[in-house]
């Protein structure tokens, strides 16, 4: 029992799962903040320019209800709303990852080096072959 625990506290001390478990405490906290992005700013914008059209009440009724038994309906309306929340939740996820990526690219352009200029390249081609010939 006690090679046991000790296996687990090595496994569970291990870089990558604690990456991991970060990752995904940190994946729902970013979800979290793209989910509120899409629903309270983005969503009132496209209702607005759509008319506000809620998608979710649109159904197509096989049955309608009776006295005894409910309503038998195809409720494509919800499909369709969660298709653009995902759709706009997607965007919204591939704009940042761009706008991050950018970032980045940047950051790695500035941190190399310069080109050497034409002549600094020739004035190195000519020392070493003065090297060669021990000029």
């Amino acid at each position: 029992m006690r090679g046991f625990i000790q296996e687990f506290k090595e496994f569970i001390s291990r870089g990558s799962v604690v990456d991991l478990a970060v990752g995904v405490i940190i994946g729902g906290a970013f979800t979290a903040i793209v989910n509120s992005l899409v629903n309270d700013i983005i969503m009132p914008v496209v209702g607005l320019i759509i008319g506000g059209i809620d998608f979710t009440g649109l159904k197509y009724v096989i049955a309608p209800a009776t006295a005894t038994t409910p309503e038998a309906a195809i409720c494509y309306g919800s499909f369709i709303q969660n298709l653009v929340n995902f759709l706009l939740v997607a965007f919204v996820i591939f704009l940042l990852v761009k706008a991050i990526n950018k970032f980045h690219k940047k950051k790695e352009v500035v941190e190399e080096a310069p080109e050497p200029e034409e002549n600094v390249l020739l004035l190195r081609e000519i020392r070493d072959m003065m090297k060669k010939e021990k000029i």
